[in-house]
């Protein structure tokens, strides 16, 4: 090796310490890349949802990607941790479609309460108050949160190749399955399950790009005519903020509501994917969870001066850390993909949704694997988990799942005499969702 190669070796062993957590380089790099090819969609998601606010598409694309960049970038180096960060699903729909078309503000007030929501998170997390919550969490419900966002992805790939729908009578239902998508879905899953059959390294890249040329033929993937271009200006949606509503009521109802929604998403996902990945500790706590929670708390500052909904910490990287992604450097490729997407964005906008399905599902089931850790034979233990696991999919949300399976363990422990195993931030937490149910 030369001594240039040499030196680069060592920074990164300096910077992420990849011995010390039984990975190397092209382990870590790889399980970048998977992570960013399991969550490329938001690139055209998320412009898509918040372009129906009166948002320019274009510039909420690179905004997307730059505002993914900057906080991934804080996740690396500064917790050393494989996850990756981006504007989030479903609050960016809350954004559109309940801040702006619901309640009938502008996209420039709605930008103003995410920058507020996220310089409150700052401080939270400078006065270790989101880092409390997460030791709070009890030890049973932290691996259930894990497998509970198992089946939440594994729903969320299947949803997304059509291979289940939506129906009236039962809920959901078996879609069509000579539909494209579901086919490029069912083949993808098949190759990818014998990639990791025979233990072969990037098993879910390699089947992502295979499901993608599979979907060539079949119409779903769309060759692109150019693969290089600019990325589109930020001068429609840069530093837009309108705080003329700062003070009023629907102010205080939308921050509540997105610091509820992020703040259990994130942490949700941080607990879970941390647990299929044994970083918790002895105790079940989860070390250095102040600096991985500062990371989402500048991103979702730096996101809404850039013109985006709120960034959080992403359940795909559980992808990446099935693929043994273990250090910053996972996140490092993460971020260096999203600044490559910048580039080439009509490349990544080629990658239908149905072809990244086969690694969510397959994901889904290495995060089950913490099931085996809970304690099934303390009702008071495995109802909560169990709540937790199973609302997650039904709801469609991380944050409702635990909030059940917080609620459920506080009044099962109490009522059942066993106070001594509720912390006080379980109490209160338990009490203010139970307030936030009841006023709808």
């Amino acid at each position: 090796m030369s001594s240039n190669g040499t030196s680069q070796t060592g920074f990164l062993e300096k910077t992420f310490k990849l011995k010390e957590h039984h990975t190397d380089t092209k382990t870590e790099i790889l399980a970048g890349i998977t992570t960013f090819m399991t969550m490329a969609y938001i690139l055209i998601v998320n412009p898509l949802i918040l372009s129906d606010a009166g948002m320019d598409f274009g510039a909420v694309f690179t905004a997307t990607a730059l505002s993914s960049i900057i906080a991934t970038l804080v996740m690396a180096f500064y917790a050393n941790y494989p996850f990756a960060l981006a504007p989030g699903m479903g609050l960016n729909a809350f954004f559109a479609y309940g801040i702006v078309l619901g309640m009938g503000y502008s996209w420039q007030m709605a930008l103003a309460a995410v920058f507020i929501e996220g310089i409150i998170f700052i401080l939270l997390t400078m006065f270790n108050v989101r880092e409390a919550i997460v030791k709070a969490i009890p030890l049973n419900l932290k691996h259930a949160v894990s497998v509970g966002i198992g089946l939440f992805i594994a729903f969320i790939g299947l949803k997304n190749a059509g291979v289940v729908i939506a129906y009236e009578a039962t809920i959901i239902s078996l879609g069509d399955m000579t539909s494209p998508g579901a086919i490029v879905a069912l083949l993808g899953l098949v190759i990818t399950g014998i990639l990791l059959a025979k233990g072969i390294r990037g098993a879910l890249l390699i089947g992502i790009f295979a499901s993608t040329i599979i979907g060539i033929p079949l119409g779903l993937t769309q060759l692109p005519s150019q693969f290089i271009s600019a990325p589109p200006s930020l001068a429609p949606i840069l530093f837009q903020f309108d705080f003329s509503r700062l003070f009023s009521l629907d102010m205080v109802i939308i921050l509540f509501t997105l610091l509820f929604v992020d703040m259990f998403d994130t942490l949700g996902t941080l607990v879970g994917v941390a647990s299929k990945a044994d970083m918790l500790d002895e105790t079940g706590n989860l070390p250095k969870a102040k600096q991985a929670l500062f990371a989402d708390a500048v991103g979702t500052t730096a996101g809404a001066c850039l013109g985006t909904s709120t960034v959080t910490t992403y359940v795909e990287s559980a992808a990446g850390v099935a693929e043994g992604g273990r250090t910053g450097l996972t996140a490092l490729s993460t971020a260096v993909m999203f600044g490559v997407a910048l580039l080439l964005s009509p490349l990544f906008i080629m990658i239908p949704g149905a072809a990244t399905a086969p690694a969510l599902v397959l994901v889904g089931l290495f995060m089950m694997s913490p099931i085996n850790k809970i304690d099934l034979d303390d009702f008071t233990e495995s109802i909560p988990a169990f709540l937790t696991i199973i609302m997650m999919p039904l709801t469609f949300s991380i944050a409702d799942g635990i909030v059940f399976g917080m609620v459920s363990y506080t009044a099962l422990k109490i009522l059942t005499g066993k106070m001594k195993d509720v912390s006080l931030i379980m109490i209160v937490l338990s009490i203010l969702f139970i307030i936030k149910f009841a006023l709808g």
